[in-house]
């Protein structure tokens, strides 16, 4: 017996291919999405169908954008000289919210994962290493994840950006602000200490 109509069990099992959403996930989605007017369903499925042919990758940076450049190159404010390697558009989305970084991007879309069939090819490494050897650029900042996958990209880049005369750097890890330290685990505290600095 068919328990749920068949258009809100397709919606259901769309929902859930996302990340991070279950079934019982989209479930609850699904119904919310249902119990709302049409016009606010008939919106999302507008914003949905629009976004593949609204956006496009930044051909520089190589970030989600409806512009080429994106804003962010675009600006000229912003110092070319400076780029902030990230894995993926979010964790630019991430540095911008602190306002602190006054550079450019470079989104690598992924990071190197051999068991998974992703090697140097399969990322944004190429169109980077082209992007440093123009002479502008005096400094990379490595901002990839803490994670096995995003140490080995940020060793792999620092070994084949070592041959290009640029400023290397890596985006600082460690203790938490607010949080007390011995209440950190051993691998956290260890990356603190090797990542040190002067305070003042």
């Amino acid at each position: 017996m068919q328990v749920l109509p068949p258009a809100l069990e397709n919606l259901i099992e769309n929902l859930s291919f996302l990340p991070g959403i279950g079934k019982k996930t989209a479930t609850r989605l699904a119904l919310n999405i249902l119990r709302r007017p049409s016009s606010q369903a008939k919106n999302l499925a507008l914003a949905l169908s629009e976004l593949h042919g609204s956006i496009q990758l930044c051909s520089c940076c190589f970030t989600f954008s409806e512009s080429d450049p994106c804003d962010i190159c675009a600006e000229p404010k912003r110092q070319a000289d400076i780029i902030c390697v990230v894995e993926q558009s979010a964790d630019l989305l991430a540095i911008e919210k602190t306002a602190a970084f006054p550079g450019h991007y470079h989104i690598l879309h992924g990071v190197l994962s051999p068991i998974d069939g992703i090697g140097p090819e399969e990322i944004k490494i190429k169109e980077l290493l082209t992007r440093v050897s123009n002479g502008v650029v005096k400094e990379v900042i490595i901002a990839t994840s803490s994670t096995v996958p995003g140490e080995a990209t940020a060793n792999y880049l620092a070994d084949t950006l070592k041959a290009i005369p640029v400023k290397l750097t890596r985006l600082a890890c460690g203790i938490p602000m607010g949080m007390d330290i011995k209440y950190a685990d051993k691998y956290t505290l260890a990356k603190a200490i090797e990542a040190r600095s002067t305070p003042f």
